[in-house]
């Protein structure tokens, strides 16, 4: 029932083609609907500052991912759907916000989930070959095969994973994969194999590196790069996101060599913020705690809707078609990606989409943001932001900030603008009618939520005490 679903949605509504004009300072012409190639790299607790073209700390390398910023567009603002793993997946293969079929959290059913129709399915059933690497996180990994995708390498860990296809782009029985490789470099040669093989058909690649989630499990080979004095879990966080880093470059050079970087379109973006746990703990061993990745200059961390649970990375590159070397200061969402796709693809617009297509607005040839608004709610925190200014409520507690003065969320204004703050208010409470259950929360705060509001938003001293040795 649900692929009868999909092949009505996606054929039997009337054709409606996106127009291919030219930018009139570009003057780059798009590509024919179609014949696009589209690439998610997607990253997993991955802070903010943690790309060296971000500019904000002087640690990190990542040249190959620079590359894809200088030859194509850095988002500013660019925001993921939740502020955990989950969620925000969910959100960005469907390219619907996931609350509205129940997908709330990391415990939540994934009965409505199931019923959606992602954006491999869509670009599937619309010709395109698709496949996946890295970390699923949304069911069993023998039901990816029911969410569009055809060429699966399911690894996420140094154990072994499973494929249906091999190092040469072949497809073989699903079956355990023992590669050997760390994990990101096998999903790096999965994805550069897949590209080879698909050279010369219309391609899907959904590459979600588990990086730099832990356990923190870089090799030597990317730890080494690391040397000098540094919390350890900050070195291997370094170390993990270089192996990303290498794989992003492997991927480039892939596309170059066969031809068909410039019919290619590349989105980057982390799934959701940093996990600090506050106290940013050096602890000992590789298991739950900071990751080691930075949220800086935004303040918050994974598991709040302040701006650095839900603000991530995120690049737009396709080389040949969008301006280069640009900073895009406008918000967008992860959730765009797939209303992008969709649309480059030729298929017929679908309102259930809830992102836009990004391209006239990266090529100038629309001036206006994409969004008049964008919306949160995860449990007990929801959270709206039009234009510059941002509503954020935790339980009973509103906070209202204005971002284009204070990114990092230090001066509550809700007091001083009491009008702005109850517009953004109605704002939400409509959009979050529209949500499964409806509301602006779900349930209670937990104990852990309000430590985060306390710490971040209050400057409330954490009460939590250690002995261990943190970074300041």
């Amino acid at each position: 029932m649900k692929r009868l679903n999909s092949y009505i949605k996606l054929w039997i509504i009337p054709f409606l083609c996106l127009s291919c004009s030219e930018d009139k300072n570009s003057k780059k012409e798009i590509p024919d609907e179609g014949s696009v190639n589209f690439i998610l790299i997607y990253t997993d607790d991955h802070g903010y500052s943690d790309l060296s073209c971000q500019g904000v700390k002087t640690d990190i390398r990542t040249p190959n991912i620079d590359k894809l910023a200088e030859k194509g567009i850095r988002m500013e603002s660019g925001y993921t759907t939740a502020p955990q793993c989950v969620p925000s997946r969910g959100g960005i293969i469907t390219g619907r916000f996931q609350a509205k079929f129940g997908l709330e959290d990391n415990s939540s059913d994934l009965a409505g989930f199931n019923q959606q129709v992602t954006i491999a399915e869509r670009l599937h059933e619309a010709g395109y070959v698709t496949g996946m690497a890295g970390k699923w996180h949304l069911g069993p990994t023998d039901e990816i095969f029911n969410h569009g995708f055809e060429y699966v390498f399911y690894k996420n860990s140094n154990a072994n994973g499973k494929t249906n296809f091999n190092f040469y782009g072949e497809k073989i029985p699903w079956s355990t994969e023992q590669t050997g490789l760390y994990h990101i470099d096998a999903c790096t040669e999965a994805a550069c194999a897949f590209i080879r093989k698909q050279k010369d058909n219309p391609f899907f690649f959904y590459l979600a590196y588990r990086a730099p989630h832990v356990p923190l499990d870089a090799t030597e080979k990317y730890l080494s790069r690391f040397p000098g004095e540094m919390p350890e879990r900050r070195r291997k966080a370094l170390a993990m996101i270089s192996a990303v880093d290498d794989g992003v470059g492997a991927i480039l050079k892939t596309l170059e060599e066969n031809g068909i970087h410039k019919k290619t379109l590349i989105f980057f973006i982390g799934d959701n913020g940093a996990p600090l746990k506050i106290l940013k703990l050096d602890e000992p061993g590789n298991g739950a705690g900071w990751d080691g990745s930075l949220n800086d200059p935004l303040n918050g961390e994974k598991g709040t809707l302040i701006e650095g649970g839900m603000r991530t990375p995120f690049l737009v590159s396709w080389d040949g078609t969008l301006p280069a070397g640009v900073v895009y200061k406008n918000p967008v969402s992860s959730l765009d990606f797939a209303a992008t796709a969709s649309a480059m693809a030729g298929l017929p617009h679908d309102k259930s989409l809830d992102g836009v297509n990004l391209i006239p607005y990266l090529t100038g040839e629309i001036e206006q943001p994409p969004h008049e608004k964008l919306c949160w709610r995860w449990i007990s925190q929801s959270a709206i932001r039009m234009g510059d200014w941002k509503l954020l409520r935790g339980g009973d507690r509103e906070y209202l900030y204005h971002l284009a003065t204070d990114v990092e969320e230090k001066n509550n204004l809700i007091l001083q603008n009491p009008e702005k703050a109850a517009q953004l208010k109605k704002e939400l409470m409509d959009w979050c009618s529209e949500l499964q259950p409806p509301g602006l929360q779900i349930r209670d705060m937990a104990e852990t939520w309000n430590d985060y509001f306390d710490f971040y938003l209050e400057g409330i001293p954490y009460k939590g005490q250690t002995n261990l040795k943190k970074i300041q």
